[in-house]
């Protein structure tokens, strides 16, 4: 699977249905290689003219499935969840 195959599905809060975006970015921990989190860009607020939402950076431990459409993930409560 390659980050754009990932980039096209929605992210959804297991717990909750919300739908927290789209994968734009994964890290990767430098010295192992291995993927260490996904990074969804905060939402503009009328076309980014307003400002946008933080960047939510999910834990890869948090995603529970990929699916055909959608990722689901259990990230905890979304305050919880760290934001750069």
């Amino acid at each position: 699977m390659t980050l754009r195959d990932l980039s096209a599905k929605d992210v959804i809060q297991l717990k909750t249905g919300e739908n927290l975006g789209r994968i734009d970015d994964v890290v990767f921990d430098e010295h192992g290689g291995q993927l260490q989190s996904v990074i969804l860009r905060g939402r503009a607020h009328c076309f980014g003219l307003l400002g946008c939402d933080d960047d939510l950076i999910l834990p890869w431990e948090s995603i529970r499935t990929i699916g055909t459409d959608v990722i689901m993930v259990d990230a905890g409560p979304l305050p919880g969840a760290r934001r750069r």
